[in-house]
């Protein structure tokens, strides 16, 4: 079942299976947010947002709008 990385718990791993590429930043797929990586949700900020994950050996800060836009399966 895909859910997506704003879905995540701290800590879980999931297997980015989809992306919605005409609505994430190419800032993102340049960094490897691509399908078939593995993603871990590291911390949300007090506000839920952003969201700070690791992805493709590098740690990035997402809006959770963006990445709810993100599918992942369990990893």
């Amino acid at each position: 079942m895909d859910r997506s990385i704003a879905n995540l718990r701290i800590g879980e791993k999931g297997i980015i299976s989809e992306i919605s590429f005409d609505s994430i930043p190419l800032a993102l797929l340049e960094m490897g947010c691509m399908p078939g990586e593995s993603v871990e949700l590291i911390q949300r900020a007090p506000l839920k947002d952003p969201l700070y994950i690791r992805v493709n050996g590098s740690f990035l800060a997402i809006r959770e709008e963006t990445a709810s836009r993100i599918l992942v399966t369990k990893g």
